[in-house]
């Protein structure tokens, strides 16, 4: 037997509107109410993950905020990082930094990007570099982007990306280098972005 409910709008016992159709848009509860889905929510048979159903969760952007001199070979930049604070702060509760090591707020995949800005006398390479631990531990390199110089007046540019699976928040980490085979200014700002990095995380792990 097959029955068929024909109505434009259900209540509750209280006269609120729990479902309402118009114009052949329904409207599922009001302002204010807490929707709770029991199951999968699907959309034409394929599975909306929370990523989907709301967009970007988290993302940032930290910079470095004053010059690195003197780089002729590989070092960490581990320090005078900050976030971006020039028209944006952050989506979600952002990346947080230690001795330039970056911690994600929760897991998923994420796009990390590191861009560089250099000068100085001719150099046959600078680098931008990301590293990745998956043990809190032991970092390498996943990523690598090379420019050069040819003199001290020339100002060179290195973009680095990846896609990085975070499955745990305690150990998948991450750290930028840089490197040169002369001595090199890597630019730095509290006003602008010379030498950043960009965190985005695109849905679940």
């Amino acid at each position: 037997m097959t029955a068929i409910l024909k109505v434009d709008t259900i209540q509750d016992t209280a006269g609120n509107n729990i479902i309402n159709e118009s114009s052949n848009t329904i409207t599922i509860g009001a302002s204010g109410d807490t929707t709770n889905i029991v199951g999968t929510l699907q959309n034409n048979g394929s599975a909306l993950s929370f990523a989907t159903v709301n967009g970007i969760t988290e993302a940032d952007q930290w910079r470095l905020s004053a010059d690195k001199t003197n780089v002729s070979s590989a070092e960490v930049l581990d320090s005078n990082w900050e976030r971006n604070d020039t028209g944006f702060d952050k989506i979600g509760n952002g990346m947080s930094e230690s001795s330039g090591v970056f911690t994600f707020p929760s897991t998923g995949i994420y796009y990390v990007s590191f861009h560089i800005m250099a000068t100085g006398a001719g150099s046959n390479y600078i680098s931008s570099k990301i590293s990745i631990t998956a043990n809190n531990s032991s970092y390498a390199e996943r990523a690598e982007a090379y420019a050069n110089t040819s003199s001290s007046s020339d100002w060179s540019n290195a973009s680095s990306n990846l896609f990085l699976d975070v499955t745990d928040t305690s150990n998948v980490k991450v750290r930028f280098k840089i490197d040169s085979d002369n001595s090199i200014t890597y630019k730095g700002s509290t006003n602008s972005n010379y030498t950043w990095a960009n965190f985005i995380r695109l849905g679940d792990t």
